[in-house]
C-alpha cells in the first residue's frame, strides 16, 4: 500500500502553527485582516468563498466579505479595490473567481496591490516568482511543495513531470519545484508522447483538468502523484485526474482526491495573509 499523502492533516497543522502567530501577532498589537470579494452567486464560489471564512475565524484573521450583485460594473470592482488598497487595516485582497463576464479578470488582478496580492495572481508576484525574490507564491503550488516536504518527499535531484501549463498552477508549480532543485518538464495537450514522458517521473504532479485520465500506464513504478484535479463523477463523487484505484498499487505515495491538494489551497492563503501582515 502506498503512502497516503494527508493534505486534511497536513494542513491542520499549518492552519495550527499560523494561528500560534497570530496569537503573538495580536499580543504585539497586529491583527491579520484579509478581504474577500464575490460577484454574483455562483455556488461552488460561495463554498469556496464560505470555506476561507471558516479558515479566516480558525486561525485568527478577521475577514471582510463583499458580496456584490451579478450586475456589479468592473468601474465598481475597481473602485472597490483602489479602496481597500489604500486601507492600511487591510493585509490581503482576494477577489474569488471566475468573474461575470463582462468584467475582465485580468484588469481586476492587475488592480489588487502586488503586496495586498495574497492569491499569488499579480504579474508582479509571477515576476518575483521567475527571478527568485521574495513575494506571494500562488496557493495551490506553494501547497504542493508544503505536502512534498512534510510528507519527508525529497524533491533534489529528482525527475519531476508536471502535467498542465495554467498561469495558476502548472506555470508556478514548474518554478516552484525548480527552486526546490528538482529537474523540470512541463507538458500539456500538444505534448508529443505525452504516455512515455510522464512515466520517466519520479514526482508526477497532474493538473491538467481531466478526470481519471492518468492512468498506471503514465505512471513510473515507485513515483510519487500529487493530484490537484478536482471533478464530480457521473455518482456526483469528487475524483481528481488521477485513476486513484488504477494507480495506487504502483505508486510509493500518492494524494487522494478529496482530502489531498485541496485543503491545502486554503491553509497557503492563510499562511500569505499572515505573512502580508509581518512584511
Amino acid at each position: 500500500m502506498p503512502q497516503l499523502i494527508d493534505g486534511k492533516k497536513i494542513s491542520a497543522e499549518i492552519k495550527d502553527e499560523l494561528k500560534e502567530k497570530v496569537r503573538k501577532l495580536k499580543e504585539d498589537g497586529v491583527s491579520v485582516c484579509l478581504a474577500v470579494i464575490q460577484v454574483g452567486n455562483d455556488p461552488a464560489s460561495s463554498i469556496y468563498v464560505n470555506n476561507k471564512k471558516k479558515a479566516c475565524a480558525y486561525v485568527g484573521i478577521e475577514s471582510l466579505a463583499y458580496e456584490l450583485p451579478e450586475e456589479t460594473t468592473q468601474k465598481e470592482l475597481v473602485a472597490l479595490i483602489e479602496k481597500l488598497n489604500a486601507d492600511s487595516k487591510v493585509n490581503g485582497i482576494l477577489v474569488q473567481l471566475p468573474l461575470p463576464g463582462h468584467i475582465n479578470a485580468d484588469a481586476i488582478i492587475r488592480t489588487i496591490s502586488p503586496d495586498k496580492d495574497v492569491d499569488g495572481f499579480h504579474p508582479e508576484s509571477v515576476g518575483r516568482l521567475c527571478i527568485g525574490e521574495e513575494g506571494f507564491v500562488s496557493c495551490t503550488p506553494a501547497g504542493v511543495i508544503q505536502l512534498l516536504k512534510r510528507s519527508g518527499i525529497e524533491i533534489e535531484g529528482k525527475e519531476c513531470v508536471v502535467i498542465g501549463r495554467s498561469n495558476i498552477v502548472g506555470k508556478p508549480m514548474s518554478i516552484l519545484l525548480l527552486r526546490e532543485n528538482g529537474t523540470v518538464t512541463v507538458t500539456h495537450s500538444r505534448t508529443r508522447n505525452l504516455r512515455e514522458t510522464a512515466k520517466r517521473a519520479d514526482i508526477l504532479v497532474a493538473a491538467l483538468g481531466k478526470p481519471k485520465f492518468i492512468t498506471r500506464d503514465y505512471v513510473k513504478d515507485g513515483a510519487v502523484v500529487i493530484d490537484v484535479g478536482m471533478h464530480r463523477n457521473t455518482e456526483n463523487k469528487l475524483c481528481g485526474d488521477v485513476d486513484f484505484e488504477d494507480v495506487k498499487d504502483k505508486v510509493s505515495a500518492i494524494t487522494p482526491v478529496p482530502g489531498g491538494v485541496g485543503p491545502m489551497t486554503i491553509a497557503m492563503l492563510m499562511y500569505n495573509c499572515v505573512r502580508a501582515a509581518t512584511k
